[in-house]
């Protein structure tokens, strides 16, 4: 690991515990928080999470926003009656032609908060803290160089309190150590928490698959430096484990987000373009069916440019 990188973990890295609400409420000033919940078919999940920032956070928050990306279920409902505020995404700018994944939800969120402040976590977490959000919150509010703070923890799978993350472990770590040292220092570079100034967000761009989380990491390291980045320690964290052949489509989405961003910076000359298919196999009776997935990732623009 890089000298450097050794240096802002010791630096730039904290707890949840280490924030107390109390001071964070006073810390925040002037200063506007919203939280941003991307949501698809999370009913079970994202009522409790909306109702536990609101009794637990008032004050230190001051909008949630839930983006219902095509849910079939009745996540939107279940979201509004907990107290958020409830946008489908494909009704946000929709003058632009829609486009698929966790990025557009995130990317368009920027268009219908007003937080000085964002704080983007998952819907479908169990067991829920407060510590999740405010523990985020810590860097941000009380030091002005810090532009982004990312959330890591353990990923508890199969009843052993880690062995999540697999996709990490296996495509995003090796990608980063290999091509982008800077941020070797990142326990979780895919996690789904973490929070950043408007002020920086809006100035890069947003991949729109699953690779959006990388390709932040990149784009913000480019816009601000490492020393603009905080990471926080939030403990331990429980959603629904992804099969095999899903964690498949993500690793593919994280990839094209690595070489999109490889052949912008110069490190690869684009010799040809990647397919966006996967072929996927499962056992069957007399043989093997397959299954063809697009994987394909699109890209929004900086939101600064969309407000030109």
């Amino acid at each position: 690991m890089l000298p450097e990188v050794c240096g802002w973990l010791r630096r730039r890295t904290s707890s949840a515990g280490d924030w107390q609400l109390q001071d964070l409420v006073a810390a925040k000033g002037q200063t506007t928080v919203s939280v941003v919940l991307p949501a698809r078919d999370e009913r079970e999940t994202v009522g409790e999470i909306v109702g536990v920032i609101r009794r637990e956070l008032d004050g230190l928050i001051d909008e949630i926003v839930v983006i219902d990306s095509r849910s079939s279920d009745d996540t939107a409902l279940v979201a509004a009656r907990a107290g958020a505020v409830v946008h489908a995404q494909d009704e946000i700018l929709p003058q632009l032609k829609p486009l698929d994944g966790k990025g557009e939800a995130l990317w368009k969120s920027l268009a219908v908060t007003s937080g000085d402040v964002l704080v983007f976590a998952d819907a479908d977490i169990r067991k829920f803290r407060a510590s999740l959000i405010f523990g985020l919150l810590g860097p941000l509010l009380a030091d002005p160089t810090v532009v982004y703070a990312k959330g890591c923890y353990d990923r508890p799978l199969d009843g052993a309190s880690t062995g999540g993350g697999r996709v990490t472990e296996l495509v995003a770590r090796p990608l980063i150590n290999l091509h982008w040292p800077e941020l070797a220092g990142f326990v979780q570079p895919l996690a789904g928490e973490y929070a950043g100034r408007r002020s920086a967000l809006e100035r890069v761009p947003f991949l729109t698959g699953y690779g959006v989380e990388l390709g932040l990491l990149i784009d913000l390291l480019d816009l601000a430096g490492l020393d603009a980045f905080a990471q926080v320690d939030l403990g331990s964290r429980e959603h629904t484990p992804q099969s095999t052949e899903a964690l498949g489509g993500m690793a593919s989405q994280i990839m094209l987000a690595a070489w999109s961003r490889l052949r912008r910076q110069g490190k690869i000359e684009g010799c040809h373009e990647p397919s966006d298919q996967l072929a996927q196999f499962r056992r069957a009776l007399d043989g093997h069916d397959v299954t063809i997935r697009d994987v394909g990732i699109g890209e929004r623009p900086p939101m600064i440019t969309m407000a030109a």
